[in-house]
């Protein structure tokens, strides 16, 4: 149990550098502040423009891959077999660290792009899915959100299903508490995103665009 609260709050820490906000900050505003009140990627691209988006994306998921590797290196020999369980755990910390950021009075992110780095770090198989989920939905609709929430279902049965099919090499009771996890998360960002999914239904969420200006 302990080295899991560790992997938890090392998680955490890498995700209390909030990229959105920083960027913010040295442009002299906070995003929350502004547009949808969000501290992500999504809110930094309609903002502050594709640049501004683009950073924000690749600071939050890069802060997820550099927890994983920690926790690889940390554990990587003395808990192999249970060291996939041990990344989602430091994921998973990330992504609370993101959303509920202490010194921001827990007013963060939604978690999406720090998702991102489970999606790149975990397993090739994640990885190729989730390219192809998100961005097909993407160009397809220009709902964010859409993709966004499509991947963490993906991200579900794929993990499931790689961990039956004996790629992450843990016995069944980690898996079973890896898939646990990894609902928990899910449920968080379909909880997070409530107001989209009200708004998808109502045919009234906003579109974004990458390389021309997002309509206000």
């Amino acid at each position: 149990m302990l080295t899991r609260i560790i992997c938890v709050a090392i998680g955490y820490v890498f995700g209390l550098f909030q990229t959105s906000y920083i960027i913010g900050r040295m442009h002299g505003i906070d995003i929350r502040d502004h547009g949808s009140g969000n501290a992500g990627t999504t809110n930094m691209l309609r903002t502050m423009g594709t640049k501004a988006g683009l950073l924000t994306f690749f600071g939050d998921c890069l802060k997820c891959i550099l927890a994983i590797v920690l926790v690889r290196f940390c554990f990587g020999k003395t808990h192999a077999d249970m060291l996939a369980l041990l990344e989602m755990y430091a994921a998973a910390g990330v992504i609370l660290g993101h959303n509920f950021p202490f010194y921001l009075n827990f007013r963060g992110g939604k978690g999406i792009a720090a998702t991102a780095g489970i999606v790149l770090a975990l397993h090739p198989v994640i990885t190729v899915c989730g390219i192809i989920t998100f961005f097909t939905v993407f160009f397809l609709t220009h709902y964010v959100s859409l993709g966004s929430l499509l991947v963490y279902v993906g991200l579900v049965i794929e993990i499931i299903a790689l961990g039956q099919s004996g790629a992450f090499g843990m016995a069944q009771p980690y898996l079973i508490e890896m898939y646990i996890v990894t609902l928990l998360l899910a449920a968080m960002a379909f909880w997070k995103h409530r107001e989209n999914i009200k708004r998808l239904l109502a045919g009234t969420e906003r579109k974004t665009y990458l390389f021309k200006k997002n309509k206000k």
